[in-house]
Parts: structure tokens; C-alpha cells; sequence
């Protein structure tokens, strides 16, 4: 299915590895012209390079720079001012008890997670409105909608997030601009899968044979009973960025495998 997306921009925030890599690469398929950002210059370099080698007709380029980073954000989007596409995937997250997570960890998640795509949104969405098109996607967490308790300073900027897509979906009334949200659920990232094999040593048991293992232990209430793959969120955001996903506005998209238990 064409999506209808040729010769787009986007700038899709860390997508060196995982969620964000799989969306530029996706969007690259559609022919987008994605802006690679992270925060190692030759890690941004190797993805450029790949998905140019991959789809050739597109003109992927450098976006390299720690958006956290105030000066080095400002200089990114005086770099590349004008994006039709802005995919907020970059974050971070971590296992961690509530009792242990002082104030200088919930500023640092609040400054990483919410206030830098607030950021770059606030930046790029006035130019949207005017020429009456454009795309802002948040990627959040089925944590947003069901915190486990195992990150609580994680859990609180994802639903946050929930409610700035909401509040500047608000600002794009009667236009051709949306304002979304993806939840996806556990996810098979390079890290996960890490992860995965260390708790599963056992060079008898194949890499379905583990993840079932810790699915079956950890998650049973995963209807999927496996990992989300990285490509089937990238393809879900390319379908939310396209002019078929127009009547999608202030809404929380989940790929959750079935991992919220509500109807809602």
C-alpha cells in the first residue's frame, strides 16, 4: 500500500536502534527523507548510510545531536527548520523502586522525556499550521495506561505525554495537522534482546524457545505471548504519518499485544 508520503521530511528523534530506527526505515520505504538523530555522530552516520544504501531515491541525512541538550536542540532545528514529519521517540527508561527515584531522577526524566519533545513540538508545529499539513507522533508506553510500579518516574512522563498530544491536537483544529500518540507494549529492542539471552544462557534452547520462556514467567497477560517487533510499530507510525490517518486526532494508538486489560 502506498502511503502516500513520498518525498516527505521527517525527523525522527533517536532512531539509531530499536522503535525509532524501525520508524525511519519505514518511513524511508514510503520514500521519506528522514532526519537520523542521535547522540553518537558515527551511529547516526551507519544508520544514514544504511538506509540510503536501502532506499536509494530517498536523501536520509545527519541529525545528530543531544536534544536533552538546550543549545544543541536549538542549533538542530536551526539546522533543519522545516519538517513535515516530527516522530518523538526518544527516551529513557529503567527499572527502578519507587523509594530510590529522588528528585534528581524525576527531573531528569521529565526534562528527557517530556520537556524535549514538548520542545521540538512547539518548534515545528506554528510552521504546520500555516501551511496546513504536518504530523507529530509521541511514542509512549502501555506503561501510560498501566503503570506497573516497576518505574514509576518512567510510567508518569509517558501518560504525560498522553495528555500534551491531546492538549496540542487542541491547536490543530479544521486542518490537515494531527497530533497522536503510539503505546506500544513490550517491545524487542536490541537491549531486550540482550537481555533475553543473558537470563537464558542455555545454547540448546533457540531464541523463540527464551522468549516464550519469559513471556510465559514474566508477562502472561500478553495475549501475543512474544515481543512487539520493532517493524510492526515503525509500520503502524508510517500509517499514522500518511494522509489516511487524517481522522486519527489527540488519539492513544495502542500495539500493545493486548497488554491493557480495559476496553479503553
Amino acid at each position: 500500500m502506498d502511503m502516500g508520503l513520498h518525498n516527505k521530511t521527517a525527523l525522527v528523534t533517536g532512531s539509531t536502534k530499536g522503535i525509532g530506527k524501525a520508524i525511519a526505515i519505514e518511513l524511508a520505504k514510503e520514500g521519506v527523507h528522514v532526519l537520523i538523530n542521535g547522540r553518537n555522530h558515527e551511529e547516526v552516520e551507519r544508520t544514514v548510510y544504511e538506509i540510503k544504501e536501502k532506499f536509494p531515491a530517498t536523501s536520509p541525512q545527519n541529525a545528530a545531536a543531544d536534544i536533552v541538550d538546550i543549545k544543541q536542540r536549538e542549533a538542530l532545528l536551526k539546522k533543519f527548520p522545516d519538517v513535515d514529519i516530527l516522530v518523538n521517540n526518544m527516551g529513557i527508561y529503567e527499572i527502578m523502586q519507587y523509594e530510590d527515584a529522588h528528585d534528581e531522577v524525576w527531573e531528569k526524566y521529565f526534562r528527557t522525556n517530556v520537556l524535549t519533545a514538548n520542545g521540538l513540538s512547539k518548534f515545528y508545529l506554528p510552521a504546520m499550521l500555516k501551511k496546513d499539513y504536518g504530523r507529530i507522533i509521541f511514542i509512549a508506553s502501555e506503561e501510560a495506561m498501566m503503570p506497573s510500579g516497576q518505574m514509576p518516574q518512567y510510567a508518569m512522563t509517558k501518560s504525560m505525554l498522553l495528555s500534551l498530544s491531546k492538549s496540542l491536537s487542541k491547536l490543530t483544529i479544521g486542518t490537515e495537522v494531527t497530533v497522536n500518540t503510539i503505546l506500544p507494549g513490550p517491545t524487542l529492542s536490541e537491549n531486550v534482546q540482550q537481555i533475553i539471552e543473558g537470563i537464558y544462557p542455555n545454547e540448546d534452547m533457540t531464541f523463540s524457545e527464551k522468549e516464550k520462556t519469559f513471556m510465559t514467567t514474566n508477562l502472561p497477560q500478553s495475549e501475543i505471548q512474544r515481543f512487539i517487533r520493532p517493524m510492526e510499530i515503525g509500520r503502524l507510525a508510517a500509517f499514522v504519518c500518511s494522509p489516511y490517518a487524517s481522522a486519527f486526532k489527540g488519539s492513544p494508538i495502542r500495539m500493545d499485544g493486548g497488554m491493557v486489560p480495559t476496553i479503553f
